[in-house]
């Protein structure tokens, strides 16, 4: 009988055990401690930004954490806390905050608060004053963030920032020509640097006070300032803009912007909350309904004839592959999936190269240097993106297909021949039926795919060619999910993200619908194995 190694040392049988214990207690305490000084950290900026109800999710949230990790009873949370955390933060908080932007006009012109849109009008609005004197100036750097450092024509030195308005400052050094150069805390840029960020430094509007209204100052050589006022005179009381040289007043009507009694909008605006006018604008405004409408439809067909072809060709080889009459099966098997090898989107790049109309290889060296536009004609681009997809699809059938034929037991092919049925008869009363049972569910998230099968499009086509038929920046190949990029990201149209997402939900819900239907009725398959 063997002593353990612990005893005959002398120790205690329990030592090891504990300081494995101790040690996994240590690190379970450290990495509580940098979560919560995390979500301390998360609480501050919160609460500096008013985002009360998201900083009480969050300290609730870290209550929970550390009550589950600090227990000693609640095993299967401790398993399930990462997942759903991960799960809230990257699906669930996307889709709820993807479904709130979808009611709101959030897009160019339409980013901030009310207030962040006031004070922007009045910056972008200030011109400079004829009878503005010099400002004598230095521009100086602390932390990456830049200062102006002015001496006004009667000596007094102040320091501003876009931020921070013009406040005096004591102890600035000052030149023999009483102009401060220096000021301690505060690094004065020399020439070179100047040039070198005489953009940003040019675009700075440092405000005189805290009253926007009374004007800034502003430079062009970084060693003079002088002083613009507002054209633009907001009312607070009244909440209007009047123009102090038309003298149009713009007030807030309700839109997200100050608008004239004419129409006419002063941008930036300010995001609000617009209920249902994006899908309204979806489907009522002529220069959106007409292009959606006609994305909509080719994004069926294209999902549809792309699912279709790549079942039909991936399950035709796999039925000539199934025959153990045919030599090197698995070299052709191997040679058959190769297209599935290859990432897709560098994929649709070579074939984007090799359709090229005038250097592709197929122009030129298959068709002997004719120029077919197989990518800028609106049917070709279309026939082009089928074919291609159907290249990179068939393996992904093929391999599906291969697995499930196998799995069919051989007699009841048997049976059905020694009944005297057919090769066809065979396929479509036997095979076909039980193929279904593995292949429904994948048809259907292929379906899906394909119906967000963004990489294809854009890397191929980018949605081109252009539809120059309407005002809105859409292409003949142009599916859903690339108009919602264009959309979104605003591609020569400005970036409107409230009407993406609306573009997204419709999505959701179509993809939704077409996948509750499919699966109802894949249901009868079931009785087959029964």
């Amino acid at each position: 009988m063997t002593t353990p190694l612990a005893a005959r040392e002398g120790a205690p049988a329990e030592r090891v055990p504990r300081v494995r214990s101790l040690r996994g207690l240590l690190l379970k305490m450290a990495l509580l401690g940098m979560l919560d000084a995390l979500v301390l950290y998360a609480l501050l900026a919160l609460a500096a930004h008013e985002q009360w109800w998201l900083a009480g999710v969050t300290a609730v949230s870290a209550v929970a954490v550390n009550g589950v990790y600090l227990s000693r009873r609640a095993l299967p949370a401790k398993y399930l806390v990462p997942g759903t955390a991960f799960l809230v933060a990257f699906q669930l908080f996307v889709i709820l905050y993807s479904g709130y932007i979808a009611f709101t006009n959030y897009g160019d012109g339409h980013v901030g608060t009310k207030d962040d849109a006031v004070a922007v009008l009045i910056s972008k609005s200030l011109e400079r004053l004829p009878e503005s004197p010099a400002y004598d100036m230095v521009v100086v750097e602390r932390d990456g963030d830049l200062a102006f450092l002015v001496t006004d024509p009667d000596g007094r030195v102040s320091l501003g920032a876009e931020e921070l308005p013009l406040e005096p400052v004591t102890g600035a050094q000052i030149d023999d020509d009483g102009v401060a150069v220096g000021l301690e805390g505060y690094r004065t840029l020399s020439f070179p640097e100047m040039i070198a960020d005489q953009r940003r430094i040019g675009t700075m509007s440092v405000p005189v006070s805290d009253n926007l209204e009374d004007g800034a100052l502003r430079t062009q050589d970084g060693s003079l300032a002088y002083l613009y006022a507002a054209t633009l005179d907001y009312d607070p009381t009244a909440d209007t803009f009047t123009d102090l040289e038309t003298g149009t007043v713009y007030a807030d009507r309700g839109t997200g912007a100050f608008v004239a009694d004419d129409g006419l909008e002063i941008t930036p605006g300010w995001k609000i909350t617009v209920g249902f006018d994006n899908f309204t604008r979806a489907f009522t405004e002529d220069s959106i309904r007409g292009p959606l409408l006609g994305v909509i439809g080719w994004t069926f067909v294209f999902a549809g004839v792309s699912v279709a072809s790549t079942f039909f060709v991936g399950v035709l080889l796999a039925l000539l592959l199934d025959d153990p009459s045919i030599r090197m099966r698995r070299t052709l098997r191997v040679l058959v999936i190769l297209p599935y090898a290859f990432p897709p989107f560098l994929s649709a790049l070579v074939w984007s190269g090799l359709l090229n109309p005038e250097f592709g290889f197929i122009n030129q060296t298959l068709l002997g240097g004719a120029e077919v536009p197989w990518l800028t004609d609106p049917l070709l681009a279309k026939v082009s993106i089928l074919a291609v997809n159907l290249w990179l699809g068939y393996p992904y059938m093929f391999l599906v297909a291969t697995g499930a034929l196998q799995s069919i037991p051989r007699d009841y092919v048997e049976a059905a021949e020694m009944d005297g049925a057919g090769p066809a008869t065979t396929f479509l009363r036997i095979r076909l039926p039980l193929l279904m049972v593995t292949m429904a569910p994948l048809v259907i998230s292929s379906f899906a795919f394909n119906f967000n099968n963004f990489n294809l499009i854009y890397m191929l086509t980018e949605g081109g060619p252009q539809d120059i038929s309407t005002e809105m920046n859409v292409g003949a190949t142009d599916i859903l999910i690339t108009l919602v990029y264009k959309v979104a990201f605003g591609e020569g149209s400005g970036r409107d993200y409230g009407l993406a997402s609306a573009f997204s939900i419709i999505i959701f819900i179509l993809i939704s619908a077409i996948a509750a239907y499919s699966f109802r009725r894949t249901r009868a398959l079931e009785d087959v194995h029964r």
